[in-house]
């Protein structure tokens, strides 16, 4: 089995939890936010649903500037407008992502692949790992920081890698 098939049951479980939080973001709180440091919840939501597509790009192009110096005009942040919005991002982003990571081959997931701004390298690493690093514990990091956003806002809170205190079951 290929190392981008071995990926697909964890991303398959990663994308369905990600999805079931981003179903319950109440939509009259989507400016809200913990600390003047943080996201809204718009943005963080948004962010989420949006994280599918990043790894469409570490899989199949060599390189991602944040901020290319010349030509492309700079990144629009996903910020989620309604709870619907969010949820045909994710779907979108999700299943573009499934094929794409089932299909790599190892030996491109061994290719370095570059993530940069301005021009500036953040850092250079295989695909395979930049597929694990920068995206899975990326979109549980802030599925994570998701699920505190709820518990503030007093929104059940479902199972994730285990009972919660609102879902005593997984």
């Amino acid at each position: 089995m290929s190392t981008g098939a071995s990926l697909i049951p964890e991303f398959d479980h990663e994308m369905k939890t990600s999805r079931t939080l981003l179903e319950r973001i109440p939509e009259d709180k989507l400016a809200w936010k913990p600390h003047e440091k943080s996201m809204t919840l718009g943005r963080l939501a948004g962010h989420i649903a949006e994280l599918p597509g990043f790894v469409v790009s570490i899989i199949q192009l060599d390189e991602l500037d944040f901020a290319p110096k010349e030509g492309a005009p700079p990144r629009k942040p996903t910020i989620a407008e309604s709870r619907q919005h969010v949820l045909e991002v994710f779907d979108m982003k999700a299943a573009a992502a499934r094929p794409v990571i089932a299909g790599a081959s190892d030996e491109h997931l061994a290719k370095v692949w570059k993530l940069s701004s301005g021009g500036k390298t953040i850092f250079a690493m295989p695909r395979a790992q930049a597929v694990r690093a920068m995206f899975m514990n990326h979109v549980v990091h802030h599925r994570g920081q998701l699920s505190v956003y709820l518990r503030l806002l007093d929104v059940p809170v479902p199972s994730i890698y285990g009972p919660s205190a609102d879902e005593g079951k997984i």
